[in-house]
């Protein structure tokens, strides 16, 4: 459902406001009624809506886009009101959006915005609410992956990384980890470590990857989701790590999880963008034809391919999906939790997370190197866990745990 509402105020800003009806496991709230006007003689906007459902204290949150949904990152840092912990069901709940002071002059016919409630806490700073529920997962737009047949998935609701692993954060980290047990974290990028302390890490193993997870979660007092034999995983390459979903601490997404949040709650589209093209002016990959949407020729990135490989940018440089997480298609492929399977998929499965051995794990994303075609949020391809690459990197997750 949509509710337009076209606001003038000289030729400060047009709203068209949408809502989002968002299910979740327990109390289901619903936010429904949503309209919005904007203050007479001022810059603020007051975005109204009806909260049901809920059978206690909720969470609410409120993003915009100027670009008819397409994105959702305009910004709106200055929100009052009925808005973030503790919200009760009721109707007429108010926020008020100073836009004079995030959008200031700013005009478009536009203008949405996107109201979500949940009983599922906010996301952790450097994250992002994936919300739980069914997708379609695999090739779309005509594509014909043999390895990716589109089915129904589910998943539960999870916090995922805005952003890749940077190699600022990893030595951070690291550094932390060697004084702490973790004894074979690798240093990674290796002599390409000047590229920039914000670009994605690389030259690291997917074991490196998982213990460096359990470092930083005990680093920050939080429960690790990866053992072996029963204790804590910090050293060596083994394959018999398991995982505990039930831990707060950071992990990496499954296959399923990384698809879902690649998506941006857009369906049956190539890129995470929501759309079937891609150019250099939306990510960092090897421009070359015009197979599968690529709109753009050229090889490598202009702005990036100088200094020497690896020809990585830097984290966030542009434009997010619909869940506001970056580099999602381009710059570094990223490692996921399960081992790959050419044919595991299975329609109507419910938190799958890959096979259960194998010889690769999975990797998705495609990067810097790699063409339009590797860059589909379906493309799936899987690395030996144990070797190392300059276009592998990773982004971490977090289970949705209150």
């Amino acid at each position: 459902m949509v509710q337009r509402v076209i606001i003038r105020d000289g030729c400060l800003l047009a709203l068209v406001v949408a809502f989002l009806l968002t299910g979740v496991s327990r109390a289901e709230p619903v936010v429904s009624n949503v309209r919005a006007f904007q203050q007479v003689g001022t810059k603020k906007v007051n975005i109204d809506y009806d909260l049901s459902g809920a059978s206690g204290p909720t969470w609410v949150s409120v993003t915009g886009s100027g670009d008819g949904g397409a994105t959702w990152t305009l910004p709106m840092t200055s929100v009052s009101g009925k808005v973030g912990s503790g919200i009760l069901s009721g109707n007429n709940r108010r926020i008020t959006w100073d836009a004079g002071l995030d959008w200031d002059g700013s005009y478009s016919e536009q203008v949405r915005f996107r109201v979500t409630a949940t009983d599922t806490p906010p996301a952790p700073d450097g994250f992002v609410l994936i919300p739980g529920g069914p997708f379609t997962m695999g090739r779309t737009s005509g594509d014909t992956d043999s390895n990716a047949p589109p089915v129904s998935v589910t998943v539960s609701a999870f916090y995922m990384g805005k952003y890749e692993v940077t190699k600022e954060l990893w030595d951070e980290v690291r550094a932390w980890g060697l004084s702490n047990g973790y004894t074979d974290l690798q240093v990674g990028n290796g002599t390409y470590a000047s590229k920039g302390a914000n670009h994605p890490v690389h030259s690291i193993n997917w074991y490196a990857m998982v213990k460096w997870c359990n470092a930083r979660s005990q680093k920050e007092d939080l429960t690790p989701c990866y053992t072996v034999s029963g204790a804590t995983y910090k050293t060596g390459s083994s394959d018999a790590v398991v995982c505990n979903w039930s831990a707060n601490g950071y992990r990496l997404p499954t296959e399923a999880e990384w698809e879902k949040a690649a998506r941006g709650g857009v369906s049956g589209k190539r890129y995470p963008w929501g759309t079937d093209t891609i150019s250099h002016a939306q990510a960092n990959y090897y421009a070359s034809g015009t197979s599968f949407g690529n709109q753009s020729s050229g090889g490598y990135h202009p702005t990036y391919a100088v200094g020497g490989t690896p020809y990585s940018s830097p984290v966030g440089n542009f434009a997010a999906n619909g869940y506001g997480l970056y580099d999602m298609a381009g710059n570094m492929w990223e490692w996921c939790w399960d081992w790959y399977g050419s044919s595991y998929y299975t329609d109507g499965a419910t938190n799958p997370r890959g096979p259960a051995s194998g010889s690769s794990r999975v990797g998705r994303g495609g990067g810097w190197y790699d063409d339009a075609g590797y860059c589909r949020a379906a493309d799936r391809g899987g690395n030996y866990p144990g070797g190392t690459n300059l276009i592998i990197g990773f982004r971490t997750a977090r289970s949705s745990v209150p």
